[in-house]
């Protein structure tokens, strides 16, 4: 897994869950509409904004990763998000990135350029705003991965609220929101294909 060092870091889509509320014949990043499962749209996008690397951390399902993304599989996915996030900020330590700009493998409506507008951000901490709120996806440079959690299923917000003063909202269009359920993706899907 020898990559350069990208001047922007990389690009992390966190993928280890169960997807246990999805409820569907599959694990929902394996789901497929229009011919693309859901993991190959968000990683394609990721890739399109074309500003680093793209790491897919797995864990609870065998999944297929488009070509183009690195991979590193978490054994302990189950022990909450925050543990998917530090395994990938282990990877981004050895291979040097400055900053890891975050956001979910279920989360398909995130634009190619929302991950480049927050990914170009300069300040500790850059977080996509969007006119509902603060949303996915976030940067976090590596002066400030050792303030985030260890344990449990809390990210980078925890930091926010701590540290306001390190904060940089990014204005963002795009759909932040994540698919849990069968349903989440049939109303994304049908947002998305309506006029």
């Amino acid at each position: 897994m020898v990559q350069p060092a990208a001047p922007l870091g990389g690009l992390v889509l966190l993928g280890a869950g169960a997807g246990s509320r999805f409820r569907g014949a599959t694990h929902k990043l394996l789901s497929a509409w229009g011919g693309l499962t859901l993991l190959e749209r968000t990683v394609g996008t990721a890739l399109a904004a074309d500003c680093g690397p793209v790491l897919v951390v797995t864990g609870a399902a065998r999944l297929t990763v488009p070509n183009g993304a690195l991979v590193v599989h978490h054994d302990g996915w189950a022990e909450g998000q925050a543990t998917s996030l530090q395994r990938a900020i282990l990877v981004a330590r050895a291979l040097g990135w400055p900053a890891v700009t975050v956001g979910l493998a279920d989360q398909p409506g995130i634009t190619a350029e929302a991950w480049r507008r927050v990914a170009s951000a300069r300040s500790p901490l850059a977080v996509a705003a969007y006119p509902d709120g603060r949303r996915n996806p976030v940067r976090l440079g590596k002066d400030i991965w050792g303030l985030l959690p260890t344990t449990g299923d809390e990210g980078a917000r925890s930091v926010m609220r701590l540290r306001p003063d390190l904060v940089e909202e990014v204005p963002c269009s795009g759909d932040p929101a994540d698919i849990d359920t069968a349903e989440d993706l049939v109303r994304w899907n049908w947002s998305t294909t309506s006029p």
